[in-house]
């Protein structure tokens, strides 16, 4: 019988111990993306200290790196470190817009066809799977084309179509809490439906939809940036991808002037790969707290 419990016991210590080196890699690899993700928030959020020059100033154009210019300067002769500082305001405002609407929409679309069920699921849900068919960038391209090109209008588009995972995931976690016991006493103490939803649902699926959130966040930057690269976006604003679609039609790629089109592609990428490990880090916890409970 000792035997047997010292066993069991070892099992127990040995599984935890895993559980634990588990939730200590992914806090890392959270903390790295929520650090580099700060950095690139602050030189955004704070770009008239951090730039060195106004980014519409006019310098000697076509200039290599320099002490005045770490990055030198483009075709017009404008400070590209400038630019690259104040083009992460745009790059930042578009994936925030995007997400927050898109996970707004998703989330209460989830919400309600969740708990209600019936007839109210079905038609969201057909709704739902409409959106679903339509070729979301293929869209985005034409709208932007046909339209005056705005960076608003980029975000607005997005957010009204990229909200369909969102509902999907939480929809499904709302039927889930939906028939756990706590929502049945809500429910026997006379609780409004709304009150139930958002006291007693959405407090219990934040940790769903953070995740996807941030992850939209990646994906509207990406998508900013694509459409800009491709000269849809607002010429008047300074954006990443607007600075890599002036060193491409501009001769920045042919003449090899890497310091005008590697530095707001290696932003992008950063941008993304901060938001895709907290993103990550956030599901691989929740999946690991499914598979304990």
């Amino acid at each position: 019988m000792a035997g047997d419990f010292n066993r069991v016991a070892s099992c127990k210590a040995t599984e935890w111990a895993k559980i634990l080196r588990l939730d200590m890699r992914g806090l890392r690899i959270a903390l790295f993306g929520l650090l580099l993700f700060l950095t690139i928030f602050i030189l955004a959020a704070f770009s008239d200290i951090f730039a060195p020059y106004d980014p519409w100033n006019r310098f000697e154009p076509f200039l290599a790196p320099c002490r005045e210019h770490i990055l030198g300067t483009n075709d017009l002769g404008n400070d590209i470190l400038s630019e690259l500082i104040y083009g992460s305001r745009v790059s930042l405002i578009v994936g925030f817009g995007a997400a927050l609407m898109a996970t707004l929409i998703g989330t209460l679309i989830g919400l309600f066809a969740g708990y209600f069920r019936g007839l109210m699921d079905e038609t969201l849900m057909g709704i739902t799977d409409v959106f679903l068919m339509i070729p979301q960038i293929p869209l985005i391209i034409i709208l932007a084309a046909f339209l005056r090109p705005s960076f608003w209008l980029v975000a607005l588009i997005m957010g009204a179509l990229w909200w369909t995972s969102t509902a999907r995931v939480v929809r499904s976690k709302a039927m889930q809490i939906r028939e756990t016991s706590f929502i049945e006493c809500s429910r026997s103490l006379g609780f409004s439906h709304m009150h139930i939803i958002f006291s007693d649902i959405l407090p219990n699926i934040l940790h769903v939809i953070m995740p996807k959130f941030l992850l939209t966040i990646a994906s509207a930057m990406i998508s900013e940036a694509s459409i800009s690269f491709l000269g849809l976006g607002d010429p008047t604003m300074k954006s990443w991808g607007m600075m890599i679609n002036f060193a491409f039609t501009r001769g920045g790629f042919i003449n090899g002037y890497w310091w005008w089109y590697l530095p707001p592609g290696l932003c992008i990428t950063l941008s993304v790969l901060s938001l895709v490990l907290m993103g990550f880090s956030l599901e691989e916890r929740e999946e690991e707290t499914m598979r304990i409970e």
